[in-house]
């Protein structure tokens, strides 16, 4: 059961995360966008497990109707965690009631896949899952902020050092070096010190989306290190002190 959880994370980060558009996003609430999602949760599904199964087309389905769900509900952190706990629920479901899908799969041979799969899930969940669920927190501070966030601020820019940091965080947690982590801390504080030490408003705001972003990736690090600990190992060791 633990491979065929991994494939169908990943399965379900790749469709949410990676190759969900902007467009099908934006149009929810049309059944074109919302069949287009569909079709990439049920081919990544397809792809991932190795599998060809009727189960997968009830995981779609149930995908499906959650989101159709969520694009009628206010936008926001509560409705983004409960989104994403409804398809983890669903996935864990399937993996319970079908655990032999990846074993009957075309990778079921390929031993080391899951883990690196469960990883590589890891990763997209901390970096672009959490931005998006750093972002949807920050919004209601940073509309009271527009024009100092913006300020001098290279477009992009804070999107992209939030995504660096978390992936630098989770890279470390799993490469066996958390306390590297403590000296990110340090050096994005003495980095950020000058342009909001006489600015209290602002200076909240970064400590708090810090600490969030840190937060998070720091929890989905150890939830996958967990992860990795039931499934065959990467043959890859942890770096030594």
């Amino acid at each position: 059961m633990p491979e065929t959880l991994a494939a169908l994370l990943l399965a379900h980060v790749l469709a949410d995360f990676v190759f969900q558009t902007n467009w099908m996003v934006a149009n929810k609430r049309a059944p074109r966008a919302l069949a287009a999602h569909g079709a990439v949760v049920l081919v990544t599904a397809v792809v991932a497990t190795g599998a060809l199964d009727w189960g997968l087309l009830w995981l779609t389905a149930i995908h499906v109707a959650i989101d159709a769900i969520k694009a009628r509900a206010k936008r926001g952190l509560a409705a983004f965690l409960i989104d994403q706990a409804a398809h983890l629920a669903t996935i864990a479901a399937l993996a319970v009631w079908r655990p032999d899908l990846w074993a009957n799969g075309f990778w079921a041979d390929m031993t080391p896949i899951p883990a690196l799969m469960l990883a590589l899930a890891g990763a997209i969940l901390a970096t672009r899952a959490g931005g998006f669920a750093v972002g949807f927190l920050m919004a209601p501070f940073a509309a009271n902020l527009p024009d100092k966030i913006n300020a001098e601020s290279l477009p992009g820019a804070g999107r992209v050092i939030g995504h660096l940091e978390r992936g630098l965080i989770f890279a470390l947690v799993l490469l066996g070096q958390p306390e590297g982590v403590g000296l990110l801390i340090a050096a994005k504080s003495i980095l950020r010190f000058g342009a909001v030490r006489d600015d209290r408003a602002l200076s909240e705001y970064v400590i708090i989306g810090t600490l969030a972003s840190f937060a998070w990736a720091l929890l989905v690090a150890y939830a996958t290190i967990s992860g990795l600990g039931l499934l065959p190992p990467l043959g890859i060791s942890p770096a030594t002190p």
